[in-house]
């Protein structure tokens, strides 16, 4: 499989390619990544052949739209694309603030986030991303987090949706009308809300996170079938599932960022062995396998270092035997009705 392989997005003239990188960990929440070896790996995604990079104005609170901006904007402008998001503003810490509970180490000091889906908030938060990152244009501009997995509340959750429908849906459309930006979507970690927002606007792509993978498929059942009527493409973020999909599969390996319940790990294991019959490893299975759906266009997964960067492209290269499919389907591993590679 090709890495660099350019995948239309949607109905829209963007082209993104297989391999993309996600920049929430550079952003410096899960490690501390210095900013010479936070450079190093976004130049080994250029080298290697990525011309997608994700990202987002939470992400580190601005550190991680910072850093992209300062790998990409030394690059010609049509050679790549990127996307950010909408929902959360940033502002410095006032004198005699107190810094909300919660607040994620690891983040640009100095810096607090604050929602606002609003059609204001859409424009001063393009605003901001395009500032930080140096770039006068935002290829892909996403809807980020109305999801119950990260509000844990629903009657928050039916706000934050009227709202963002009301006002910052109005924005994104007129912007893209515009020109200003290329494409809309979503950035969320859930296929029932995805789905709900492609069925609530005319959006180009979804950026699902973590809930089409090689250890869950769910999004099979009515998301990506919807998506493929309607011409809709779909980014998969979290291929690894935080990271039990990433290597070996430990107790207390992550799995949606917490450790892996007995189950999931037991599940994953099954997956493991079943590669490792077939000399594959997980990762390499892990990251093929949601590209083999037709409405995937890009995944993304992050990276702490430089070679997980070439790690993850390597594993791409990589030729699987399409006996590793036929098994993990035999197994009861994986939904007879999902496409894979070859």
């Amino acid at each position: 499989m090709d890495p660099t392989e350019r995948r239309r997005l949607g109905r829209t003239g963007i082209e993104v390619t297989a391999l993309g990188f996600g920049a929430a960990p550079i952003g410096g929440f899960r490690a501390t990544i210095p900013e010479a070896e936070a450079q190093s790996l976004l130049e080994a995604a250029w080298d290697g052949g990525v011309r997608y990079f994700d990202t987002s104005p939470f992400y580190g609170y601005g550190r991680s739209e910072l850093r992209v901006g300062h790998a990409l904007r030394q690059r010609p402008r049509q050679d790549f694309v990127v996307s950010t998001k909408i929902g959360r503003l940033m502002h410095p810490l006032r004198p005699g603030e107190t810094p909300p509970a919660g607040l994620r180490q690891g983040g640009l000091p100095g810096f607090v986030p604050e929602f606002d889906y609003s059609y204001d908030g859409v424009m001063r938060s393009l605003e901001q991303s395009c500032l930080r990152m140096g770039l006068s244009r935002i290829d892909i501009l996403l809807i980020h987090d109305i999801d119950f997995w990260t509000i844990r509340n629903h009657a928050v959750l039916e706000d934050r949706f009227r709202t963002v429908m009301e006002g910052g849906y109005r924005a994104l459309h007129e912007l893209r009308a515009a020109g200003v930006i290329g494409a809309i979507g979503c950035g969320l970690n859930e296929a029932d809300m995805c789905l709900r927002f492609a069925k609530a606007g005319d959006f180009d792509c979804m950026l699902l996170a973590g809930r089409y993978t090689l250890l869950e498929q769910g999004a099979l059942a009515e998301f990506l079938p919807y998506c493929a009527t309607r011409g809709m493409s779909v980014i998969l973020g979290g291929p690894f599932n935080s990271g039990i999909l990433a290597g070996e599969v430990k107790e207390g390996a992550p799995y949606d960022y917490a450790a892996a319940p007995p189950e999931i790990v037991a599940k994953a294991r099954r997956i493991e062995a079943t590669c490792r019959r077939h000399a594959v490893p997980l990762p390499a299975a892990a990251l093929q396998f949601v590209l083999a759906h037709p409405v995937v266009c890009s995944v993304i997964p992050g990276a702490l270092s430089r070679s997980e960067v070439e790690q993850n492209l390597a594993h791409l290269r990589r030729a699987l035997p399409a006996a590793l499919w036929r098994d993990l389907v035999a197994e009861g591993l994986l939904d007879p009705a999902a496409p894979v590679p070859g």
